[in-house]
């Protein structure tokens, strides 16, 4: 489909919360974090919310530079898609 995704970071496989960077390869990227819990969600079942939309690229990584100093368990994956799709 012409997407590329990385794994830039491997976190704990028990606890670990996972980000995602989208580049839009124009300069833009965008940055999905996990939602909170919602009671009709299934325990399995993972939901993202985007919490950085359409912003400079290292205005991305600076956020994720703080999250990792936080939360050093976490995955980070980036998708690099022109039409902004994060699959």
């Amino acid at each position: 489909m012409g997407a590329v995704a990385v794994l830039r970071r491997r976190g704990s496989a028990e606890a670990g919360a996972i980000y995602i960077k989208l580049d839009w390869l124009d300069g833009r990227s965008s940055l999905y974090a996990p939602a909170p819990p919602d009671s009709d969600m299934d325990d399995m079942e993972r939901r993202f919310e985007c919490v950085m939309q359409e912003v400079d690229g290292l205005s991305v990584e600076a956020r994720m530079a703080r999250e990792m100093r936080f939360d050093p368990d976490l995955w980070f994956v980036e998708v690099e898609d022109r039409q902004g799709r994060v699959f």
